[in-house]
């Protein structure tokens, strides 16, 4: 498990950790809104909580698609999601030019899938000293993601979360193998179930990625009976009308529900151990 980020000392709670958020930072007043409910719920049922957003969307289907609201105005904004919310926050980065940049206003620089072979990317996340949260390649197996993990230890830094969103099963779906998620649990670091992401239907011809949201309950459900140290969720107030990846966002009336019943699940396999 984390042993500690600024603002929360994750030894002191036995639950599974969240990092949870919009999937890009559309603006202030939706940022805080977000962070703000999913704090009173997280506070409630004890649950760890990074509060993420990317500040940048470079990977798109088309060229018109939402990329953001500029570089330091989305990341000022997760500076204020911090501040106001004592929360750790976490962001993507693209190239090792950034990591330096985005480590001034985050706790957690988050590697996309993929780019988890990027090696320069890798050791300029390290560098900072900050968190380093690496997505697991959709086209790579659990047990190569431990050189990923070697790349930013052997750089100077300890701090690793691995994140399974899902293994490319044919063009246009993606599945998850829980084996996974087991095996990456002995490189002694975190591992996170993206369970959104990995419910993406990517490479659709309109160029706009389809979900399956439906189906978050079954893999964070899933996630947690295997034990997963924490659980990714992308969630907006209104996922239909979100600037990126709507189509398999949680709607935030339905975190709370989620939360409780994966917090039973937690209880009930800690009971039995």
């Amino acid at each position: 498990m984390i042993s500690q980020l600024p603002h929360i000392k994750f030894s002191d709670s036995n639950n599974f950790f969240l990092i949870a958020g919009p999937c890009a930072i559309e603006g202030e007043e939706m940022a805080l809104r977000i962070a703000e409910r999913i704090t009173t719920i997280t506070d409630r049922l004890n649950i760890p909580y990074i509060f993420k957003g990317s500040y940048r969307k470079a990977n798109r289907s088309r060229l018109d698609s939402f990329a953001g609201i500029g570089d330091e105005k989305a990341l000022k904004v997760l500076g204020k999601v911090s501040a106001e919310f004592d929360l750790p926050t976490l962001t993507d980065i693209h190239e090792p030019g950034e990591a330096a940049m985005a480590a001034e206003y985050v706790d957690v620089l988050q590697i996309p899938a993929f780019l988890c072979r990027q090696t320069n990317l890798l050791v300029a996340a390290a560098e900072t000293g900050k968190f380093v949260n690496i997505k697991k390649g959709q086209f790579l197996s659990a047990g190569a993601m431990k050189h990923a993990v070697t790349k930013v230890t052997e750089s100077g830094n300890p701090n690793v979360i691995l994140t399974d969103r899902g293994t490319m099963f044919g063009y246009q779906d993606l599945i998850v193998d829980y084996r996974g998620l087991v095996e990456m649990k002995g490189f002694n670091v975190p591992v996170v179930m993206d369970c959104t992401h990995s419910l993406q239907q990517p490479n659709q011809e309109s160029g706009v990625t389809g979900g399956r949201p439906a189906l978050i309950d079954t893999i964070a459900s899933a996630a947690i009976a295997v034990g997963a140290d924490g659980l990714f969720i992308e969630t907006h107030f209104d996922p239909a009308n979100a600037k990126s990846d709507g189509a398999n966002m949680l709607h935030l009336d339905l975190l709370e529900g989620l939360l409780e019943k994966l917090v039973r699940i937690r209880r009930a396999l800690q009971a039995r151990d």
